[in-house]
């Protein structure tokens, strides 16, 4: 790429604690390693305690070369349990009162947030004030053209409709699965088929782009004018952890190089796919070694 883009994942940051072992976890993390993977500079805006597990987080940090605006705090570095079903889709046991419901926003961290192309977020960091208001608190903190990425993400009770709604005006990208729109679509009353929802979504919102992912049933990008459905590659799955994130990290890259709708989406759809045939949220890849095996 011509620039190199800056963009930062911000909210949970913890271990998942896997079946074969712990990994490296939480939205944030994956969103920013994907768009370094891209060739894009990646950081993250989280917390994590003043104990080993934190330590070892930022050791990791360190490694992925994923720039730290990552505060230690005094509670728990988080954890969050993670158990398989047959076809590789995760459960997820969150544990509260953690690093990441304490995030705090440093001097430092404000005059990067002044740089960045992208920032990513969801609603899971936003089940604590502290945390909510350390977000809310950076977004204003970037510029007007940055891309600020509402990549929902709902997890067990985490949620609700303030912070949903509140998170739906800050944004200008947003991001959200078939089963995510079911709930919010009861939740706001939204009508219509779930294109037409989308459709709503873009011109109610100002939104430069929504992304709706649905599975094994493909997925839509849509902008103000434009609607694009791919089908969901058919890949041998070793679980879907971080798949999710791959697509938003490599569609943000793409928006921000300009490329055409239908080949961000083509791009994100197939990197996704091929990290759901590895175990773990953040195996390395070259995109043009992916494209030769997966639809691209």
């Amino acid at each position: 790429m011509d620039k190199k883009f800056y963009v930062i994942g911000m909210g949970e940051l913890l271990w998942d604690m896997l079946p074969d072992g712990k990994q490296l976890g939480g939205a944030p993390a994956n969103f920013a390693y994907h768009a370094q993977q891209m060739g894009a500079r990646g950081g993250i805006l989280s917390a994590v305690g003043n104990d080993s597990l934190g330590d070892e987080i930022c050791d990791n940090i360190e490694k992925l070369n994923i720039d730290s605006l990552i505060s230690r705090v005094d509670f728990p570095t988080g954890t969050v349990a993670v158990t398989l079903k047959d076809n590789g889709i995760p459960t997820y046991d969150i544990v509260e009162n953690v690093a990441w419901d304490m995030i705090e926003l440093y001097d430092t961290a404000k005059k990067e947030l002044n740089l960045v192309d992208a920032v990513c977020f969801g609603s899971l960091a936003q089940r604590h004030e502290v945390s909510r208001n350390t977000i809310e608190q950076a977004i204003n903190y970037t510029s007007k053209e940055c891309l600020k990425v509402f990549d929902i993400n709902l997890r067990q009770d985490f949620y609700n409709k303030e912070v949903i709604e509140k998170s739906l005006e800050l944004c200008n990208v947003l991001k959200i699965n078939d089963e995510e729109l079911v709930i919010l679509s009861a939740m706001f009353g939204w009508k219509g088929s779930d294109v037409e929802k989308c459709q709503f979504l873009i011109g109610h919102y100002q939104l430069e782009m929504l992304a709706l992912t649905c599975g094994e049933n493909g997925s839509y990008l849509f902008t103000a004018d434009e609607q694009s459905f791919l089908e969901t590659p058919k890949v041998k799955v070793a679980d879907t952890v971080g798949a999710g994130d791959s697509f938003t990290g490599v569609m943000i890259i793409g928006k921000l190089q300009n490329k055409p709708l239908s080949e961000i989406h083509q791009m994100a759809v197939s990197v996704s796919a091929f990290v759901c045939t590895k175990k773990g949220a953040t195996p390395s890849y070259n995109l043009n070694q992916i494209c030769d095996k997966i639809n691209c």
